[in-house]
C-alpha cells in the first residue's frame, strides 16, 4: 500500500494536495502563518476553485513544530498522535465547541501529522499575558461542562490508550520529570518570581508525588491545557462567542483541573479573588443543567486542590519546548497567578 503523504511545512502544502485532501479541485493557496503555540506550527491557507466548485474559503492547517526542541517534546509526550485522535475520535460526539475538522492525520513512525481545520476568523485568540476580561471568563466557563459533562465517569474512556495515559508507572515518571526540570527553572526564573510564589515552589515540588498520585474521580475528557492562547472568542465582526483549540494535551482526567487551570490563569489576582466564586457556581450549575450532580463542598475542594496544575504546566512546559521572549513572559505570568491563586486558597493543606 502506498504511504500517504503528510506535508509537515507550509511549502509542503500545495494546490494539488489540497485538492486531493478536501474533495474540491483547489486552484490556488495563500498562506499566512498564525497563532503562539509552543509545540506545533499553524498557517491559515485562502484557497480559490474551480470555477463552479465550491469549499471553505479558507482553513487553517496544523503543523509539526519547526523548531527541533519543541518537536522532540511532542513526540515524547505523544502530542500529534493525541490531538489527531481526539478529532477523529471524539470531537465528532462531544458539543463543546471546538473547529470542524476536514482532514486529520498522523503517522505513528514519522510522527509526522497535519490537521486541517474550519477557519474561525474573525473570531480573536485570548492573550494569556494580559489575562481576559469577566465576560470573557464567563463564556470560557459556561462552556467547559460541553466538555465535561457528556462523558464524566464514563468507564469505556478507559479504553482508549491515547487519552488515558495515567498508571501508578507515569505517575511516577511525571514526578521524576518535573522534578528533574525544576533545576532549570528555578535557575532560569528565580529572579522574575515572586518572592511567595518562590518559595511556594520550593515547597512544593518536594511534595508533587502526592498531588500526582491523588486526583479524586470521577474523571472526564478534559483539556488539559485550557487557557487563553488555547481560547477564540467571537468579535463584533463575528466567530462563535468562543472555541476551544489546541487539543495535544486532551486526557483521561479530573475535569475540575481544566477550571482551576483556566481561572488561575486566565484573570488577573484581584478579579480573581472577587469573581471566582461566582464562577466556579457557574460550571457547577451548568454541570448539572447537562445531568451531572456535583457536590459542591467536594466540586470547591477539588477546585482549590488543582490550582497546582498551572503551577506544574508552567515548571513543565517552559523547560521542554524551544525559549522565546514571548513564552518566558507567558511562562512567568502563569507561575505567578497560578502560585498566587493556590497560596490565597490555601491549597498546600489539601496535599
Amino acid at each position: 500500500m502506498e504511504k500517504t503523504f503528510i506535508p509537515t511545512t507550509p511549502d509542503a502544502i500545495t494546490a494539488d494536495w489540497l485538492t486531493d485532501a478536501l474533495g474540491a479541485p483547489v486552484t490556488s493557496v495563500e498562506k499566512e502563518m498564525v497563532g503562539t503555540g509552543q509545540m506545533g506550527d499553524s498557517v491559515r491557507l485562502a484557497l480559490e476553485y474551480d470555477s463552479g466548485s465550491t469549499g471553505p474559503a479558507s482553513v487553517v492547517a496544523k503543523l509539526p513544530a519547526l523548531d527541533p526542541t519543541s518537536r522532540a517534546t511532542a513526540a515524547a509526550v505523544r502530542s500529534y498522535e493525541i490531538e489527531v485522535s481526539f478529532y477523529r475520535e471524539l470531537a465528532p460526539e462531544l458539543p463543546v465547541r471546538a473547529p470542524r475538522c476536514h482532514l486529520a492525520l498522523h503517522d505513528p513512525v514519522s510522527d509526522d501529522f497535519i490537521l486541517l481545520l474550519e477557519d474561525l476568523a474573525p473570531a480573536r485568540q485570548g492573550d494569556q499575558l494580559a489575562g481576559c476580561s469577566i465576560d470573557q471568563a464567563a463564556i470560557a466557563v459556561e462552556e467547559l461542562p460541553r466538555l465535561h459533562a457528556p462523558r464524566w465517569g464514563d468507564p469505556a474512556l478507559e479504553q482508549l490508550p491515547w487519552l488515558n495515559r495515567s498508571s501508578p508507572e507515569s505517575a511516577v515518571m511525571m514526578t521524576m520529570l518535573v522534578t528533574g526540570l525544576y533545576d532549570g527553572f528555578r535557575t532560569r526564573y528565580v529572579d522574575r518570581l515572586d518572592p511567595d510564589v518562590f518559595k511556594l515552589c520550593e515547597r512544593f515540588i518536594p511534595r508533587l508525588s502526592a498531588y500526582v498520585t491523588e486526583r479524586p474521580g470521577p474523571w472526564t475528557v478534559a483539556h488539559g491545557d485550557y487557557r487563553l492562547d488555547n481560547l477564540l472568542f467571537g468579535t463584533d465582526e463575528g466567530g462563535p462567542p468562543v472555541a476551544v483549540v489546541d487539543w495535544q494535551t486532551v486526557a483521561l482526567g479530573p475535569g475540575i483541573a481544566d477550571l482551576s487551570y483556566f481561572i488561575g490563569a486566565g484573570l488577573l489576582p484581584a478579579d480573581r479573588r472577587t469573581h471566582e466564586d461566582a464562577l466556579v457556581r457557574s460550571y457547577d450549575a451548568g454541570m448539572r443543567a447537562m445531568g451531572v450532580d456535583l457536590d459542591w463542598d467536594d466540586c470547591w475542594q477539588q477546585y482549590r486542590r488543582h490550582t497546582f496544575s498551572g503551577l506544574v504546566m508552567a515548571v513543565a512546559a517552559s523547560m521542554l519546548v524551544e525559549q522565546t521572549a514571548r513564552g518566558d513572559d507567558m511562562f512567568m505570568a502563569m507561575a505567578n497567578r497560578h502560585g498566587r491563586h493556590a497560596l490565597d486558597l490555601e491549597a498546600e493543606a489539601l496535599l
